[in-house]
């Protein structure tokens, strides 16, 4: 007997839970679980430095993981079924390329800083702006040549040059760049979950919940386009429209988490992937909320390997995103699955 929608929601849930749990138990400093159990629960700790790491560290961090991992997983379905393309994920239409574009300007042009007019930022903030304004600006080009452009092929091609065109640019920047600047670089495209303080956490959850909000309100129009444009016009729905809400949609959740955690790899083309091996089928009404909460669970595993070498360091996220994410596609490929992806 095939297990109901309503399992998968409950055991995924179950599993996030447990995860998040888990990463706010884990770091690099042993923190028993009854203390940090205490903290969270408002008391004071036996030690002073405990309450901080706690709230400032490795709350926001979880917090963030779930986060990020719904919002990429999210961005790659959509996309998958917009372009009816099973290797389509948030980075190909170049936006994620965009948002590396404005770090490099900032860090190996800009000397870490960014100013405009009569404002400045550096540090941190220069990056997330830099990245924001890049990963924006490719998503309005792309926006407006979805105007143009009518075949989402076309329009999947042109996305992949632009990402072709911002990696040269940013070649030509490491090479002039400082080795300061570089490594910084570097480390930025690493990816982490760790960017984000407790003070930015309800700002960034709001536009992240409004993103995936935005995007449950598009399962009626994604399930239409399964059928086909033909099939989906007929039923009413204009397909412009929607594939520039569906653009804005992924765009704008792209553009938040590159800007706050750098560029992550695997999880918006693997996790659709394996919620569509899980559940069996391709209606949104039921695969958009397991991709989800696969999305989360995905990077709160991640996040966690990351941690487990603890005093020895913290694994770099875009080094294991690729173990879990890779044998997945591998799967889907070698065994061609008839999955039902866009039919």
């Amino acid at each position: 007997m095939k297990p109901t929608a309503s399992f998968y929601y409950i055991t995924l849930s179950l599993w996030v839970c447990l995860l998040f749990a888990a990463n706010l138990l884990a770091g690099a400093v042993d923190i028993p679980a009854t203390e940090v159990i205490r903290i969270l629960c408002g008391e004071a700790p036996a030690k002073a430095g405990w309450g901080f790491i706690v709230w400032e560290s490795r709350v926001p961090q979880a917090v963030t993981a779930l986060l990020c991992g719904a919002s990429l997983s999210v961005c790659g379905l959509l996309l998958q079924t917009v372009f009816s393309n099973p290797l389509a994920d948030a980075s190909i239409l170049g936006i994620s390329s965009g948002a590396s574009l404005g770090v490099a300007l900032v860090l190996l042009a800009g000397g870490g800083s960014m100013a405009g007019g009569a404002l400045a930022w550096s540090g941190f903030l220069s990056v997330i702006a830099g990245a924001f304004i890049g990963s924006v600006m490719v998503m309005g080009l792309i926006l407006f040549l979805s105007t143009l452009i009518r075949n989402s092929v076309m329009l999947l091609i042109i996305g992949i040059m632009i990402g072709y065109v911002t990696s040269s640019a940013i070649s030509l920047l490491n090479f002039f760049a400082t080795a300061e600047g570089v490594h910084s670089f570097v480390i930025w495209g690493l990816g982490n979950f760790s960017g984000i303080s407790l003070r930015q956490l309800p700002l960034f959850t709001a536009v992240i919940v409004i993103g995936l909000a935005a995007a449950v309100l598009l399962i009626k129009p994604l399930n239409a386009l399964l059928l086909g444009p033909r099939y989906a016009e007929n039923l009413g729905i204009n397909l412009q429209r929607t594939r520039h809400l569906l653009l804005l949609t992924t765009g704008w959740l792209t553009a938040v988490t590159t800007a706050f955690c750098g560029p992550i790899a695997f999880i918006g083309l693997a996790v659709p992937h394996i919620a569509r091996l899980l559940t069996g089928t391709s209606n949104h009404n039921t695969l958009l909320p397991v991709t989800l909460l696969a999305g989360s669970a995905t990077a709160l595993m991640c996040n966690l390997i990351c941690l487990l070498p603890g005093e020895w360091g913290v694994i770099p996220l875009n080094a294991v995103t690729p173990l879990l994410g890779a044998p997945v596609i591998l799967y889907v490929i070698i065994r061609q699955r008839k999955l039902h992806y866009f039919n």
